[in-house]
């Protein structure tokens, strides 16, 4: 079972004690069900940055919840002491400190709960430029090769909804699925 929100919070109080000396400036905690292959992420939100965990992989990997909730607070502490964010020289100093060994948490990709199977396909007819989304655009949109401004109704965008999807194979060949590495023989 994961902790609630509220215990996220006194973790990270705790955490914020041990390791940065109380520098860390609030955060807000949540869980967010949507992320597909991270584990957290910090949003540089105003008044408060908005720490988000991706509980899909925490009820996979508890024992990861306490690394990746440091680690995001590490790109907290370094946008409030230095201003920067990403993973630079003061962030890798401070996971060393931490220490948190990679930048990188290996829990693999979980998909979505509640992933909608609707997908749309945006074409160009000009220029055939196509672009796949999840959702439908909730405003007009142009061809970003025909037209590098904003909006233009001379360059529209065709929506196309994927209606089914239908395995097609593999990049193998089968042939070359079904043989493995091809070795030549060696004459001696």
């Amino acid at each position: 079972m994961l902790p609630s929100e509220a215990d996220l919070q006194l973790l990270f109080a705790r955490l914020n004690c041990a390791y940065f000396d109380g520098e860390v400036p609030d955060c807000r905690i949540r869980y967010n069900e949507r992320f597909r292959n991270a584990a957290g992420r910090i949003t540089f939100t105003t008044p408060v940055p908005l720490i988000e965990l991706s509980p899909k992989h925490f009820r996979i990997h508890p024992e990861a919840l306490e690394e990746t909730l440091l680690h995001e607070m590490i790109h907290a502490w370094c946008a409030h002491r230095f201003g920067e964010r990403g993973h630079g020289p003061n962030f890798r100093r401070m996971m060393r400190r931490c220490g948190i060994s990679s930048i990188h948490h290996e829990m693999g990709a979980v998909k979505p709960l509640h992933e909608s199977p609707r997908r749309y396909i945006l074409r160009c007819e000009r220029c055939a430029f196509e672009t796949l989304r999840k959702r439908r655009p909730a405003r007009p949109a142009s061809c970003p090769r025909c037209n590098r401004r904003r909006f233009d109704p001379r360059f529209p965008l065709t929506v196309y909804e994927v209606v089914q999807v239908r395995p097609a194979g593999t990049t193998v060949p089968a042939r070359a699925a079904c043989d493995g590495p091809r070795r030549e023989a060696v004459q001696t």
